[in-house]
C-alpha cells in the first residue's frame, strides 16, 4: 500500500474510537482527513464535532458534520489527530499544517489522544522533522536566537512570499537539528520563553494511542 492508502487504512480504523451520541475532537491534516471522510459514514451516530483549524472545520461541514466551539463542550472523549513524529512513549511533533495551537487546545480538554499515522511517523528520538513553535511575530528573532543557542537551525515559515499566518494571527518558525531527548522537560522549557504561543511538542498532551499504519495492516500502540 502507498501512504495515501495506509492514512485511509488508520482513519477508517480510528472509528472504533468514536463514543456514538458523543461530540469528538478532530485535528488537522492529510490523515485527518482521510478520518473525517470516514467519520462522515457515522455522522447520524454521533452529537458532532470540536475542530482544530479553520480548514477541518470547512471539511467537517460540507460533510454535513455539525461543529461546536470548544467552549461550548466541558470535556470530549476522544480527540482524534495525525503526527509529524511519535516515539515509542507517545510523545509527540506536530504542527507541520500549522494548527498547533488549536490543536494542544483541543487535545487539553479530551480524556484519550488517539494519533492516526503511517509508520514513517514512529521515530526513536523525535527532532528529525522541523519542529514548528508559534510565536507573536515581534519575538520571532529573538526567539530563533534561543532555538540557535540549543544548536538548532530556525527559520520563519513562508508562504507566498510572505511569512505565513496562522489561523490564530500569528507566525510559525521551524527548527531544524534538535534531538529532543527529554520531551516533557523540553516542552516546559521552550513554553516559558516570552512571545512563544505553542510549541510542537505534544508530551503533555501526548497520545494515549497510536494507530500505525504499515504494510501488514493497522498495528495499535498504546502508552
Amino acid at each position: 500500500m502507498n501512504q495515501d492508502e495506509l492514512k485511509a487504512l488508520v482513519g477508517q480504523a480510528a472509528l472504533q474510537y468514536v463514543v456514538p451520541g458523543q461530540i469528538v475532537g478532530v485535528g488537522t491534516g492529510s490523515t485527518v482527513n482521510k478520518f473525517i471522510d470516514a467519520l462522515a459514514t457515522v455522522k447520524d451516530q454521533i452529537k458532532g464535532a470540536v475542530s482544530s483549524s479553520e480548514a477541518s472545520t470547512a471539511r467537517l461541514k460540507a460533510l454535513g458534520i455539525p461543529v461546536f466551539d470548544s467552549n461550548e463542550v466541558a470535556e470530549l472523549s476522544v480527540y482524534i489527530d495525525g503526527a509529524d513524529e511519535i516515539n515509542a512513549q507517545g510523545h509527540m511533533v506536530k504542527g507541520g499544517g500549522a494548527a498547533l495551537t488549536r490543536e494542544k487546545i483541543v487535545a487539553a480538554q479530551s480524556k484519550m489522544f488517539v494519533c492516526i499515522a503511517d509508520e514513517s511517523k514512529l521515530v526513536d528520538v523525535l527532532g528529525a522533522f522541523p519542529l514548528p513553535v508559534e510565536v507573536i511575530p515581534m519575538s520571532s528573532t529573538r526567539i530563533m536566537a534561543q532555538f540557535e543557542a540549543l544548536g538548532g537551525d530556525a527559520q520563519v515559515r513562508m508562504k507566498d512570499g510572505k511569512a505565513l499566518v496562522t489561523d490564530n494571527g500569528q507566525h510559525i518558525i521551524d527548527v531544524k537539528g534538535l534531538k529532543i531527548t527529554d520531551p516533557v522537560a523540553f516542552e516546559a522549557q521552550v513554553s516559558q520563553w516570552p512571545g512563544v504561543v505553542t510549541v510542537g511538542v505534544f508530551a503533555y498532551q501526548k497520545a494515549q494511542v497510536c494507530l500505525l499504519g504499515t504494510a501488514e495492516g493497522v498495528k495499535t500502540l498504546t502508552f
